[in-house]
């Protein structure tokens, strides 16, 4: 049997929705072990003069815990 834990981050990128979600999982796959999959929990763009400036994500991050 396996436990794992949840923990949540935020990621973002000038580019997609889609590019913040791979940075963030890159990023957090490199401080903890065992990431095996995240819930996007919500999306968020900043605009200014009414263009799209940046699109950022918060996700939950599930990873299992080794022995």
């Amino acid at each position: 049997m396996s436990v794992a834990r949840i923990t949540e981050i935020s990621a973002s990128s000038k580019k997609s929705f889609d590019d913040a979600i791979q940075k963030g999982i890159k990023r957090a796959s490199k401080t903890l072990k065992n990431v095996e999959g995240a819930w996007v929990e919500s999306q968020k763009v900043i605009c200014k003069d009414g263009e799209i400036t940046e699109y950022r994500v918060a996700m939950k991050v599930t990873f299992v815990l080794e022995d």
